[in-house]
């Protein structure tokens, strides 16, 4: 390669080098302003602006304080913000299986796989406290979390939530049903063959 080719060719490299430089030191001195740093442009002196008033963050719109956080005012809602059907128990019981069973299992005594490793038991639902509480208490928990218990609000929205709440007292009726809960026309396949015995059918589709 003769010299004014060699000279062509470290020129080029040199400028695309000085090219790069220049895009990244502009890069680093973009004007712009960084959450809560100050400014000197603005009257108010933050470089973050306020939103406009009446502002409502798309998909956002939480003003459904029942809904959202199982209280009316200060007190656990004691009724249900939608009709609790029979495809909304399942979708709780599939989603207390996924979520709830490995602490509390699949019964809500507190036996689950994890306590069985060493984890701390949490209380039976069956007990006499937790049977006695409205149902916004177990959305609550849920949302916010309780004692060695975190909060699942990331993990489970809140129609699931209250889908969870509605299987749990589904499983608190389960244990503490008797035969003259079941309606009349259908208590003869309680002693149907191959069933197991009467008391059974609440709990033994749990197990």
């Amino acid at each position: 390669m003769d010299r004014r080719k060699f000279r062509a060719a470290v020129l080029v490299l040199l400028g695309a080098l000085l090219g790069a430089v220049g895009c990244r030191q502009d890069m680093h001195d973009q004007p712009k302003y960084k959450p809560f740093r100050a400014s000197a442009f603005f009257a108010d002196g933050r470089g973050s602006r306020p939103l406009v008033d009446g502002t409502v963050a798309r998909g956002h719109l939480n003003d459904d304080t029942l809904f959202y956080t199982g209280k009316v005012g200060n007190d656990f809602a004691a009724e249900f913000p939608f009709a609790v059907t029979a495809d909304v128990v399942r979708r709780g019981q599939q989603r207390f299986d996924v979520f709830c069973s490995p602490c509390h299992d699949r019964t809500g005594a507190g036996g689950g796989m994890i306590v069985q490793r060493g984890y701390r038991r949490p209380p039976s639902f069956h007990s006499d406290r937790l049977r006695q509480q409205r149902v916004g208490y177990f959305v609550d928990v849920m949302t916010n979390g309780f004692g060695t218990m975190p909060n699942y609000a990331q993990q489970v929205p809140p129609a699931d939530r209250w889908a969870i709440a509605a299987y749990i007292r589904a499983l608190q009726f389960s244990q503490h049903a008797s035969v003259t809960d079941v309606p009349e026309a259908e208590r003869a396949q309680l002693d149907a063959p191959g069933r197991p015995a009467a008391a059974a059918p609440a709990s033994g589709h749990h197990e």
